[in-house]
């Protein structure tokens, strides 16, 4: 089994890398793979950690940006009206 553990592709869904993360920690957990293999594995469950933990601060950040409506630094949501 080939992995890719340098980088993940902005396109990747969040839901995607966790379920391929959980996926890899059992694999490791059953510690039937030979050294080399379940580093490689480590290798790639590490960068999508890393990703997974990036698109939660994003996702919370956009969060803040729309929850906080007295922070000036940010402009103001109106309601959206159709044009005629």
């Amino acid at each position: 089994m080939s992995t890719k553990a340098k980088k993940i592709p902005k396109s990747t869904k969040f839901e995607d890398a966790l379920g391929e993360l959980e996926h890899l920690v059992r694999e490791l957990e059953s510690g039937e793979q030979p050294l080399e293999e379940s580093l490689a594995r480590f290798e790639r469950g590490v960068a999508l950690s890393r990703f997974c933990q990036q698109s939660l601060a994003e996702a919370e950040q956009k969060v803040r940006v729309l929850t906080n409506p007295g922070d000036e630094t940010e402009e103001e949501l109106a309601d959206f009206e159709p044009e005629a």
